[in-house]
């Protein structure tokens, strides 16, 4: 294998002969009002909903930033392993879409014994 070698610079662009060439006219610079603020990336997660669970079962319990992101982490997990299952289900039965039933059968499949009842009930 050859070591890589650098392009040669480009030749700068020609405009066309009959073609006259644009005058480049300066703007102002833009005030701090015009300048576009760039949008936070907003990462959902369901950090809300557990909290408010944790508050209906154990009120005067906290929660830390890294066990939250355990939790997070496990529901994400779960929803997509139903997802994929009730997935399957529908492709089985030549359904393209996923009802109740593929979902309630999805998380028999998924959770083991008493865990399962108590997800469908």
């Amino acid at each position: 294998m050859q070591p890589l070698r650098p392009l040669p610079p480009k030749a700068p662009a020609k405009p066309a002969e009959g073609a006259k060439a644009a005058k480049k006219t300066s703007k102002p610079a833009a005030s701090g009002e015009d300048k576009k603020k760039r949008k936070k990336v907003r990462k959902e997660t369901y950090s809300s909903y557990i909290y408010k669970v944790l508050k209906q079962v154990h009120p005067d319990t906290g929660i830390s930033n890294k066990a939250m992101a355990i939790l997070n982490s496990f529901v994400n997990d779960i929803f997509e392993r139903i997802a994929t299952e009730a997935s399957k289900l529908a492709a089985y039965s030549k359904k393209s879409t996923i009802s109740s039933r593929e979902i309630q059968t999805a998380v028999r499949l998924i959770l083991p014994g008493e865990l399962a009842k108590h997800a469908i009930s």
